[in-house]
């Protein structure tokens, strides 16, 4: 069978910081919803991830940081001790198998229930802006509920729960960490206009709305280094809640990626155009004018397949590549790609819940 290997270097070792890849191919996070409520990973989510271990590295689906953070159940957590220990079993399959992981930090801000809150609070936002739409409870699918906006005096509260997450994800023995700084949740929330209305020095300015997102990536620094850090940016996705795009998209992620450049982190992870839906852009937004901005390693995202990925690299756009969906039916997608393998698309109903069915059943391709 074809090799296309010595056409395109997405098949050769690369390095980001500190974490070592064998490819350029990155498994993106994609949640599952196969946890029970305490958000405790087992032995059906290592085998799971193990089974994809030959992608240059893996990005655990997001990760609540805290009980507050939780916006949908039956997604996992990092906050407790059984949650640590259940993610080490799954970065030591991961591991074992010769693969990368970085656990992907997730408050969900505006985007929840009061159902899936500790003691039914609201939850917790920039604003007191309700978002649209649904969220999934242990009772099925109700509305999201109308958030409260954060006391200045609360916001070290929200770093350290991300400081405690970090700590944590060392002791579960990941191999770094990701800042979820997109698709509308918290950090996100934060950086929009259209879902921050503050008056104090998280809002108004972009240099303020920037400036949670700026604060918990310092922190995470501190505890992990600059090197294992790498953060995930999403300009112009609408997700949770149908969130509109900042007023000026291009100005606010400029700003913030000239500012994430001190930091020297492993990479920057952009989701160019709406996650999982489009990669159209709003006019006057341009992806690789933003991307250019940054300094270090690039993965590129969204509704990528492989002769895309193969022209972006050659083109110097990207630096390594993220596939999501494709990975869920496709353990070993990686020699999949490069030896021009069927791909098996996954039907939608296997996408969120259920056990091993759908998940970690899926058969190795013929190449």
């Amino acid at each position: 069978m074809t090799d296309i290997s010595n056409s395109t270097d997405l098949f050769s070792p690369v390095q980001m910081g500190a974490i070592k890849m064998a490819n350029r191919i990155v498994m993106a996070p994609v949640t599952r919803s196969r946890y029970e409520e305490d958000g405790v990973p087992g032995e059906l989510h290592a085998i799971y991830y193990a089974q994809r271990a030959t992608a240059g590295l893996i990005v655990a689906e997001a990760t609540n940081i805290s009980a507050q953070g939780r916006g949908y159940a039956a997604t996992p957590g990092i906050w407790s001790k059984a949650q640590v220990a259940g993610w080490r079993k799954v970065t030591d399959a991961v591991h074992a198998a010769g693969g990368k992981i970085v656990s992907q930090l997730w408050h969900v801000g505006r985007f929840s229930s009061v159902d899936l809150q500790p003691n039914g609070e609201a939850p917790v936002a920039p604003s007191a802006i309700q978002a649209e739409g649904n969220t999934y409870t242990v009772d099925g699918f109700v509305p999201v509920s109308m958030p409260r906006a954060l006391e200045t005096d609360e916001i070290p509260g929200i770093i350290e729960q991300y400081k405690h997450a970090a700590e944590n994800a060392k002791r579960a023995g990941f191999d770094g960490l990701e800042v979820h700084s997109a698709n509308s949740y918290l950090l996100d929330q934060f950086l929009r206009d259209s879902t921050n209305q503050r008056t104090d020095q998280y809002g108004g300015s972009i240099e303020n709305r920037a400036r949670l997102t700026l604060e918990v990536t310092q922190a995470i620094v501190d505890i992990w280094g600059h090197d294992r850090v790498g953060i995930r940016l999403s300009p112009v996705t609408p997700d949770a809640g149908n969130t509109p795009p900042d007023s000026n998209v291009m100005a606010l992620h400029g700003y913030l990626i000239q500012q994430l450049n001190r930091f020297n982190l492993a990479y920057l992870h952009f989701v160019e155009g709406a996650t999982a839906t489009s990669r159209e852009v709003p006019e006057g937004v341009d992806m690789d004018a933003l991307s250019a901005q940054f300094n270090g390693p690039f993965i590129g995202n969204n509704n990528y397949d492989l002769d895309m990925a193969v022209e972006r690299r050659a083109q110097g756009k990207i630096d390594a590549v993220a596939f999501g969906r494709l990975f869920i039916s496709n353990p070993d997608l990686v020699a999949r790609l490069r030896h021009g393998a069927e791909l098996t698309i996954a039907p939608r109903e296997t996408y969120y819940g259920g056990g091993a069915k759908g998940y970690t059943d899926w058969p190795l391709g013929t190449y």
